[in-house]
């Protein structure tokens, strides 16, 4: 369980509609079943802004496809196999419920750090929904009402300061090079780079005062880090940490550990999204 025999990879991006991306994904799945004898029982899709009770993709600020866009009833009409879809980070979230470190809790969070800021709260040992399918929107919490402008169309997003953009903008805004992504960067304050070190602490610091935030509302075991920006936690997680202790009120103090995902190297996304249909099988 929880092993990974296949793979496509493709860019969203490369898709100028929805249903062009569909096309393709039934395409491959048709390749994929050609010649092996393995019987599909589900497909689990993880994508931004997705709604795991409409089945649908509603205004996603990082993808070209907008408006509500309904992927799950699309993929099973071209495919015929039973789909469910959920957020991107609800997904990872599941996965590392089902196959990762959060086996044997019945509270915590999963924040994946990419392109945006996605999060994943498991309540009871569930993922929390809401009640329109739309709750852990935590990357549109706000840093600050006049700061960076996120593309969801409001100020301070956190997303604007803690993800790859807002990295990469807080290393220029510095003074660092223009052209160095997050890793580079990384790489660059392992050498001992004055700005690429005090990039990530900025990062670090405003990351662990808004998880504070997160804890009084709802007082986790754990927050794990997931996704490419999270590769860096070695200089993340302690000044994260080091920040959320000073922000938390004395009763939560030394209680919530930040960790690393234990899926961060496994494509917990994609393992988070088959969990969907594990608990069908269940």
């Amino acid at each position: 369980m929880g092993n990974l025999l296949l793979s496509f990879r493709w860019k969203t991006a490369d898709f100028v509609r929805a249903e062009d991306f569909v096309a393709q994904l039934a395409q491959s799945i048709d390749k994929m079943r050609s010649g092996n004898d393995w019987r599909i029982i589900g497909i689990g899709i993880g994508a931004p802004t997705a709604n795991y009770y409409t089945g649908a993709i509603e205004y996603a600020p990082n993808m070209p496809w907008q408006g509500i866009i309904p992927l799950q009833r699309m993929t099973y009409e071209a495919t015929g196999i039973p789909t469910k879809l959920t957020n991107d980070a609800n997904a990872v979230a599941h996965g590392e419920l089902v196959f990762g470190a959060g086996k044997d809790m019945k509270h915590f969070s999963v924040i994946t750090l990419g392109t945006g800021l996605g999060s994943g709260i498991v309540v009871d040992g569930r993922v929390l929904y809401g009640q329109h399918g739309l709750a852990g929107e935590f990357g549109h919490t706000q840093v600050d009402p006049q700061g960076r402008q996120c593309n969801c169309g409001r100020r301070g997003c956190l997303e604007t300061y803690v993800s790859i953009r807002g990295i990469e903008l807080t290393y220029r805004e510095l003074g660092g090079q223009e052209g160095l992504n997050p890793r580079d960067i990384y790489l660059q304050a392992q050498k001992g780079d004055y700005i690429a070190i005090e990039t990530y602490k900025r990062t670090a610091q405003i990351l662990g005062n808004k998880l504070a935030d997160l804890v009084h509302l709802y007082d986790p075991e754990a927050i794990f880090l997931y996704g490419g920006v999270a590769n860096a936690h070695p200089l993340i997680i302690p000044e994260a940490q080091a920040e959320m202790e000073r922000q938390l009120l004395k009763a939560f103090r030394s209680k919530v550990k930040i960790l690393p995902s234990a899926l961060l190297d496994k494509k917990g996304a994609v393992l988070g999204a088959a969990a969907l249909i594990w608990e069908d099988v269940k």
